[in-house]
């Protein structure tokens, strides 16, 4: 594309000359036909040295001379321009003849199944979707226009996707929820007999976990994005545009409310409420309920200020212990010299 297209289809003005672009790359790495993003001033000094055709920066960054996109965000613009270089993964339309589709099964236009894909009985696969190699739709799901399922994905009977779901390899949605109750003969399974509702737009990664909630549904609201790795127990609730990264741990019936942030490796007890626009720190074990806003870290979690003052204080223990040591020993010898105990 000329550099002028690119401009037009993301909304954006360029300045210098109007090139050929052909792909995207680093200001490292970028050639002549590239377009290169500055996202942050820690790359100025590779602005100076980069050989891409164009760069996409602010304009108080653009180099005189240079061809440049001009934004004023320039991560919501790079999406946006690597978007019209990115190629959509897959090679096939249409349903394949070693797909298995239930004669109950409702299959939309312009589906798209791969080979060995299993659709169950009363399924419904909206318009537009893809299903990858592997992909197992149990009966009773509902999968939304325009979703894509990579391989090895598996809903499980009664799952419902809103339009626009990715799911990536290896997730599971709606296998049951631990749930047991304690006997003198050993742990007996509680049925799980709900469902999960993922709303619009959401998009979850590979090896995550989903659980079929005990009674009603487990829940994902719109927008909301899961990194790989992440488990979610059942009947649990999240509110709409969440951020939940790889690794976490969200116990049963737990509420998030919207745009809930949690970091890598955070755990959530079952039970508890995390307001909106609450943001928990990476590794932080959330035992209680967060208002709205709140920003916690440690674990035992605390509020993010005291956890930034313990996380600065820690390296200093084996210090202060020292002196608490050499004081204890000279408040003794003081006690000696003066007769008391």
């Amino acid at each position: 594309m000329r550099l002028s297209e690119v401009a037009g289809k993301v909304g954006l003005t360029f300045s210098g000359h109007d090139i050929d672009v052909s792909g995207v790359n680093t200001l490292a790495k970028a050639g002549p036909g590239d377009i290169a993003p500055l996202l942050t001033r820690k790359y100025l000094p590779q602005l100076a040295e980069t050989q891409a055709g164009a760069v996409l920066c602010e304009e108080q960054h653009a180099p005189e001379g240079r061809s440049c996109l001009l934004t004023a965000n320039p991560k919501l613009d790079w999406a946006r321009v690597v978007a019209l270089f990115a190629k959509p993964q897959g090679c096939l339309t249409g349903i394949s003849s070693q797909a298995f589709v239930h004669p109950e099964a409702e299959i939309g236009e312009g589906v798209t199944l791969y080979p060995f894909v299993f659709v169950g009985a009363r399924a419904q696969i909206g318009n537009g979707s893809t299903l990858f190699p592997g992909v197992y739709v149990g009966e009773d799901c509902v999968v939304g226009a325009g979703a894509t399922l990579y391989p090895n994905v598996a809903l499980m009977a009664g799952t419902v996707l809103g339009e626009g779901v990715i799911i990536h390899s290896g997730a599971v949605l709606g296998s049951d929820g631990y749930g047991y109750a304690q006997s003198p003969a050993g742990h007996v399974k509680i049925a799980q007999v709900g469902n999960v509702v993922i709303g619009r737009d959401v998009e979850i990664g590979a090896n995550t976990a989903i659980d079929r909630a005990a009674l009603e549904s487990t829940k994902v609201g719109d927008g909301t994005k899961i990194d790989n790795l992440v488990q979610i127990a059942h009947n649990v609730e999240t509110g709409k545009h969440c951020l939940i990264i790889s690794q976490v741990g969200i116990a049963g019936s737990t509420r998030l409310g919207n745009g809930v942030v949690l970091a890598g490796q955070v755990g959530l007890r079952d039970n508890i409420s995390l307001g909106d626009g609450v943001q928990v720190a990476a590794q932080a074990g959330v035992g209680q309920d967060l208002p709205p806003g709140a920003i916690a870290g440690g674990s035992p979690s605390m509020d993010g200020a005291t956890y930034l003052k313990v996380s600065l204080s820690l390296p200093k223990l084996p210090e202060l212990m020292r002196r608490v040591k050499r004081l204890e020993k000279a408040a003794e010898a003081q006690d000696k010299e003066t007769g008391h105990e």
